[in-house]
């Protein structure tokens, strides 16, 4: 019997020990391939690369150090999709202000990329009947005069540029796609760089 009950809590021990990392933890090496695959070269070159913030008014963790004035972040943890983005300092100041509840104090125009593109909710159904719809690679502006952005087109799922807000925040910036998800599938890859 004690050998029956050393054998039942040896395996419990080396099983629980076993027990594999969730899939949506990365290390920072994978974070910083993502966060440099979200822009182009001229951009990630020379980019900080940060991680987010375990709180949203906390510190934003620095991966790697840059030089240019460009930040990298990897795709939001915990998300269902990979949306890694590069943001200029007046888009990152946005989205830091924003995640810590504070209202963005926007004078000047801000510039993201994110060629690995972002999924939307599929509400106009022009592009297939599934419930998400996956804008490809894009660049996105936010701009001071937010009665202009709400003249323009609210839905990311026709192909069309677009505007959207962060969650929980009424400041909208333009998405522009700059490739149809469809047309990056269909570039042919031989000698390319697919970001």
């Amino acid at each position: 019997m004690k050998k029956f009950t050393f054998l039942v809590l040896f395996t419990a021990a080396v099983a629980s020990a076993q027990v594999p990392a969730s899939p949506k933890s990365k290390s920072d090496a994978e974070k910083i391939a993502s966060a440099l695959g979200a822009g182009p070269k001229f951009v990630t070159h020379n980019a900080t690369v940060l991680d987010w913030p375990s709180s949203p008014s906390g510190e934003f963790r620095v991966l790697r150090a840059g030089s240019n004035g460009w930040t990298c972040l990897p795709g939001f943890p915990g998300a269902s999709h990979d949306e890694p983005g590069c943001y200029d300092q007046v888009f990152l100041q946005f989205v830091k202000d924003s995640m810590a509840g504070r209202t963005p104090n926007l004078q000047n125009l801000g510039i993201s990329y994110m060629y690995g593109g972002k999924w939307v909710p599929n509400t106009s159904r022009a592009m297939g009947h599934d419930s998400e719809f996956h804008v490809g690679p894009h660049i996105m502006i936010i701009g001071t005069d937010q009665k202009v952005m709400q003249t323009l087109n609210p839905d990311g799922s026709n192909g069309e540029p677009y505007v959207n807000h962060l969650p929980g925040r009424t400041e909208l910036y333009l998405v522009i796609p700059i490739r149809e998800w469809d047309d990056l599938q269909a570039v042919p890859t031989t000698g390319a760089v697919m970001r």
